[in-house]
């Protein structure tokens, strides 16, 4: 009874809210034009045929898009057609670069993910016929998952987590989030751990697959540019910490890091270390740079020293390294050059309640990884990283510059053991997959 009154209420919601959604879309569209082209992909109408039984995944944005495109490529090597949905601008440009080929071949689509409404979802499968529904990560649309449900349509939640803050948050009230995730037709989780959450609210055909992420392709070129560099951004005694995904609330707590760093450097009679910062969201580029650059720090754009294209990435002046003290990674699509620039790598958001972000990307180039003490985000697979000793969590800042000065450094042997062991989540899911589709035929 409770969640039928709230699927009522959801509904009246978006009815009564669409203008506002639209002209939020109309207004980014000022600024982005993708906001405002295709929108009717939105309610479910669609000016091309779509590939037909496609095996649809929903990938909100650019981080579950990359987190998928091994498994997305398995799906195609193999001859099936696919569906990919995304919510962002950011998302859909990753998806529509990554697999150009596939959709001019007609193999695969990129569309919007339709508005949360019934007829919306009715409308996709009316026009696609998917033989199963995959949202990455925990993604709850409740119009989705009742629509593939009365539609017969397999909805699994795929490289799907339950975080132990969000699970006590929806234990506490009516909840009405736990009743929906346990309609789902079932979901492929990360680790034993996730099975055990998913279970215990109800959802069944829970199937232990792994970290997609484990499984993303590196670009060789972003890897082998930060090699050349590395050469002219250094003396061989000068260490590299890369600062990835510094979110706005850590930005003072970085930067006062950052100028620590140096005093203490100093006071150990260290090189001064240099120090990558690539802050998350785009919109603060400009203001990270500026706010360092009055803290005193020579601060080097990548968006001014380097012409657009990764072919120039490793060609800078050797006397480039000794003027810079901060290297800001300004650009989209690059984070694998910065990653393979550190010797550590910083992941941010662990000093923030919100939590620390994925930490996956820098393991996989080899890096040890440093957070702060909000890990729930990532408890897979921090818990296991850290156990490994290629991961740690520190209460402060001040205990994580005192790790980042020391001389203590992790084996890239028992850094690639724990990626390695880890890999293959992609080939489990494709098999979940095609025991899904035999139980439903």
């Amino acid at each position: 009874m409770i969640l039928k009154i709230f699927m009522l209420f959801y509904r009246f919601l978006w009815a009564a809210l669409l203008p506002l959604i639209l002209l939020y879309l109309y207004v980014r569209g000022r600024k982005d034009s993708i906001y405002r082209l295709n929108i009717a992909e939105r309610f479910g109408f669609y000016k091309n045929v779509l590939p037909q039984n496609p095996i649809w995944v929903h990938a909100v944005s650019l981080g579950e898009v990359r987190s998928g495109i091994a498994l997305i490529q398995a799906v195609l090597e193999r001859g099936d057609t696919v569906l990919v949905s995304n919510f962002t601008p950011a998302g859909r440009r990753e998806a529509e670069k990554q697999f150009a080929a596939e959709i001019e071949a007609g193999q695969l689509a990129v569309i919007w993910v339709p508005f949360d409404m019934s007829w919306c979802h009715r409308r996709l499968i009316k026009a696609c016929r998917p033989r199963i529904c995959l949202p990455l990560e925990v993604e709850v649309w409740p119009a989705m998952i009742e629509t593939m449900r009365k539609a017969k349509v397999p909805l699994y939640l795929c490289n799907a987590q339950y975080g132990s803050q969000p699970m006590a948050r929806d234990d506490r009230g009516l909840r009405v989030r736990r009743k929906i995730i346990a309609r789902c037709t079932g979901a492929f989780v990360k680790s034993g751990v996730q099975k055990d959450r998913f279970e215990a609210i109800g959802l069944r055909n829970v199937v232990v697959t792994g970290e997609l992420r484990f499984d993303q392709p590196i670009p060789s070129d972003l890897t082998e540019a930060a090699s050349s560099l590395r050469h002219a951004l250094q003396a061989p005694e000068r260490q590299i910490f890369t600062i990835a995904s510094g979110v706005a609330d850590e930005e003072d707590l970085y930067r006062e890091m950052i100028l620590s760093l140096r005093k203490k450097a100093k006071t150990q009679g260290l090189a001064l270390p240099l120090v990558v910062y690539v802050p998350r969201a785009p919109e603060r580029f400009r203001s990270v740079g500026d706010s360092l650059e009055r803290a005193g720090l020579k601060v080097c754009r990548r968006s001014e020293a380097f012409s657009v294209g990764t072919e120039n990435l490793s060609r800078l002046p050797t006397s480039w390294a000794s003027n810079v003290d901060v290297f800001l990674g300004d650009s989209l699509g690059e984070m694998y050059f910065y990653l393979s620039l550190a010797d550590k790598v910083i992941v941010g958001g662990g000093f923030n309640e919100r939590g620390a972000h994925n930490i996956i990307e820098p393991l996989a180039v080899g890096k040890p990884v440093l957070v702060g003490p909000h890990t729930w985000p990532i408890e897979f697979p921090f818990v296991e990283a850290e156990a490994a000793g290629v991961a740690r969590s520190f209460a402060n800042p001040e205990d994580m510059m005192s790790a980042l000065l020391s001389e203590e450094n992790v084996s890239p042997a028992k850094l690639s053991s724990f990626v390695g062991e880890h890999r293959g989540a992609s080939a489990r899911t494709l098999e979940g997959i095609d025991e899904v589709a035999v139980q439903s035929e």
